[in-house]
C-alpha cells in the first residue's frame, strides 16, 4: 500500500512538473530572448525527495510522507519565495543606465547605429546579452528598424518598447533632439523604478508573513509528529487522507496569497500582436 501511494504521488508530481516545463519551453520558443530552462535539477530533486519519502514511509508507516516530502521540496520555495519583481527592477535600472549612456554619446554628434555599437563595452549586465545581440544584428547589416524591433522583443518589457520606439523614430527621421528625448526618457524610467520599488516593498510584507507562518507550522507539525499520541489518529488510512486534504487546503491558500501579491504585467505595444 505504501509503495503504491508513493509511486502514485511520484507520477503525479512528475506529470505536473513535465506539464509546467512544457509550458515554459513553449514560452521560450515564442520569445527568443528568454533564458534556457534547465530541467535536470528539478527532476533530480523530485527523485531524491521521493526516494527519501518512500524510505521514511516504509520505516514509520506514514504513507503520506512519500507524497508530501517531494511536494514540499518543489512547491514550497515557489509559494513562499521571492517573485521576479526584483529582477524586473534590476532590468529597468540597466535600461535607464544604458539610455543615459546612449544619450551622452549622441550629444557628441554620433549617429544612432554608431552610438549603439559604442555602448556595447559598457552595457549593464542585466541587458548585456540583449545589447550584444542588437549590435551583432547591426554589424550583420540588418535594417536598423528590424534590429530595434528584435531588440524590443529580446527585452520583452513595456519600458523596453518605449526605448526602442524612440530609437526607431531616431533612425527613421534622422532629426535633432534624440539625445534630449532619451535623457527625459531615462528620468521617466527612474521615476518608474522608484514606484516599482515601493510596490515591491508592499508586496513583500504578506510574503514574509506567510513565510514565517509556514515555517512555524512545519516546526509544530514535526514536533507533534514526534509526540506520538496527538497525531495517532492521523496514522490511520482515513487520517492520512484528512491530513493530506488539510495540507492541500493550506497550499491553496498560499497560492491564492501569491497571486494576490503579484501584480499583472503591463502590456507591450511593439512586436507581433
Amino acid at each position: 500500500m505504501v509503495v503504491i501511494v508513493a509511486l502514485a504521488g511520484a507520477c503525479l508530481l512528475g506529470g505536473a512538473w513535465l506539464f509546467s516545463w512544457g509550458v515554459r519551453r513553449t514560452e521560450r520558443v515564442a520569445r527568443p530572448g528568454k533564458v534556457r530552462v534547465s530541467w535536470k535539477s528539478p527532476v533530480l530533486l523530485v527523485m531524491g525527495l521521493t526516494v527519501v519519502g518512500v524510505v521514511i514511509a516504509l520505516v514509520t508507516g506514514w504513507a503520506v510522507v512519500a507524497v508530501l516530502l517531494p511536494a514540499l521540496g518543489v512547491g514550497l520555495p515557489y509559494l513562499v519565495g521571492k517573485t521576479k519583481g526584483s529582477t524586473d527592477i534590476a532590468k529597468l535600472e540597466a535600461m535607464e543606465e544604458w539610455t543615459r549612456s546612449l544619450a551622452g554619446i549622441l550629444v557628441a554628434g554620433a549617429g544612432v547605429e554608431q552610438a549603439i555599437v559604442s555602448t556595447l563595452p559598457s552595457a549593464p549586465k542585466p541587458i548585456a546579452d540583449e545589447v550584444s545581440r542588437l549590435v551583432a544584428r547591426l554589424r550583420a547589416r540588418w535594417p536598423a528598424t528590424d534590429a530595434l524591433r528584435a531588440f524590443a522583443d529580446d527585452l520583452n518589457d513595456p519600458t523596453g518598447d518605449i526605448v526602442a520606439a524612440n530609437l526607431l523614430l531616431g533612425v527613421t527621421r534622422r532629426g535633432q533632439g534624440l539625445a534630449s528625448i532619451l535623457e527625459g526618457l531615462s528620468e521617466s524610467v527612474a521615476l518608474d523604478i522608484r514606484a516599482r520599488r515601493a510596490v515591491e516593498a508592499d508586496q513583500a510584507k504578506p510574503r514574509a508573513t506567510a513565510r514565517w507562518v509556514t515555517v512555524i507550522t512545519l516546526v509544530v507539525l514535526v514536533l507533534l509528529w514526534f509526540s506520538g499520541t496527538y497525531v495517532e489518529a492521523y496514522k490511520t488510512p482515513m487520517g492520512q487522507v484528512v491530513l493530506l486534504g488539510l495540507l492541500m487546503a493550506y497550499s491553496a491558500v498560499l497560492v491564492w496569497m501569491k497571486r494576490m501579491a503579484t501584480g499583472q504585467p503591463l502590456p507591450r505595444f511593439l512586436g507581433k500582436p
